[in-house]
């Protein structure tokens, strides 16, 4: 037969009592997450994102909270020894700063909407990757205040000496830790002087391809070789960056060679070609005309330099002009029976056919 009195003097009534204040409450919260859910299917709210996101957000950790709320009612009925009541409602009071923290937590997806709704609308894409690392941010700091609050309520200390402690922790972790802190550094000073941004290719290091992704320790780079290369972001911020998507055009110098036997009227006809060629071509612009000089009298060869720039930058349309320009070159200079020119070499033996003869 069950005694009247249950555990610590507490009644099998009041124990019933408790558990209908907590599944009274949790049924409670899981009735309100659920009508903020249907809210959120409401036809006046289709276009307007933001509220669906609130809505979202308030109603997750909502059962949670309430469930606390019940418990804290259900205890407020009951009659505990000292010690006891002393480790229970230290008890509620952790339960209780989780779930606020947990509420909050949970709000940060508002403001991480809103900051991407913001930076989506600037040029850049660089903004783009502040808006994951604000998030992360909010919510570790919501973590750690809630831990702070929970070692205060458990050990009964101010919660200034609790942040002295910290600090003495945080040091002896931020020596353990010097990279990754210098990374972390690194990753904001790459945020704020914005050398690139997600996509552009750039040189650095010996390494050329595209930004594929950037974070708080390191920086993805997909190379032209299709390997993906991976530095921290301390390094980075102190190496020389090249960014080759924001050059303005591409610039070709193009070294044509002919033979030293060819006759100055055919070097002047030679460099008439590439100008007419070149005249007003694709993707030229005014401020930057092209230019042909006779350059050099090189060991093999007569040098003309042909430098010219092409706009835009992109670079396989610019591969097509330099195709089509390098057949329309070849083709003029065999009708005008111009030679190129390439490393040979003449011997001349002097009495070889007087040495045969005698040999014979």
């Amino acid at each position: 037969m069950l005694s009247n009195e249950a555990i610590a003097g507490i009644t099998w009534g009041q124990i019933l009592i408790l558990l209908g204040w907590i599944l009274g409450a949790m049924l409670l919260g899981k009735v309100v997450q659920l009508i903020l859910a249907n809210l959120g299917k409401a036809k006046r709210f289709e276009g307007r994102p933001l509220i669906l996101v609130t809505l979202k957000a308030v109603g997750r950790p909502i059962p949670f909270l309430f469930s606390a709320i019940g418990l804290l009612y259900g205890l407020n009925g009951l009659e505990f020894s000292e010690s006891i009541d002393g480790i229970i409602r230290d008890g509620f009071d952790v339960l209780f700063t989780v779930a606020v923290a947990y509420f909050i937590y949970s709000l940060v997806d508002v403001l991480d909407y809103i900051i991407v709704h913001i930076t989506s609308k600037t040029e850049t894409k660089m903004d783009d990757l502040m808006a994951p690392v604000i998030r992360k941010s909010l919510r570790v700091v919501v973590v750690v205040l809630g831990l702070v609050q929970i070692a205060q309520i458990l050990s009964d200390k101010p919660i200034t000496t609790i942040i002295t402690g910290l600090g003495v922790g945080g040091l002896a972790v931020a020596l353990a830790a010097q990279e990754t802190i210098k990374n972390f550094f690194g990753s904001l000073v790459i945020f704020a002087d914005k050398p690139f941004e997600l996509g552009e290719r750039i040189k650095i290091g010996g390494h050329d391809g595209n930004i594929e992704e950037v974070g708080f320790r390191s920086t993805r780079i997909r190379t032209l070789d299709g390997h993906l290369v991976t530095i921290p972001n301390g390094e980075l911020a102190n190496m020389m960056i090249q960014n080759v998507s924001k050059r303005p055009f591409i610039k070709r110098v193009m070294n044509v060679t002919i033979t030293y036997d060819t006759p100055p009227e055919k070097v002047q006809q030679a460099i008439d070609i590439l100008k007419e060629l070149l005249d007003n071509h694709e993707g030229m612009k005014e401020e930057l005309p092209p230019r042909v000089f006779f350059s050099d009298f090189n060991d093999c060869s007569l040098g003309i330099v042909v430098i010219y720039w092409y706009h835009p930058p992109e670079y396989w349309t610019y591969m097509e002009h330099a195709n089509w320009l390098n057949m329309e070159l070849l083709k003029r200079y065999n009708d005008a029976g111009i030679e190129f020119a390439f490393p040979t070499q003449t011997l001349y033996v002097n009495g070889l056919e007087g040495a045969l003869s005698e040999q014979v």
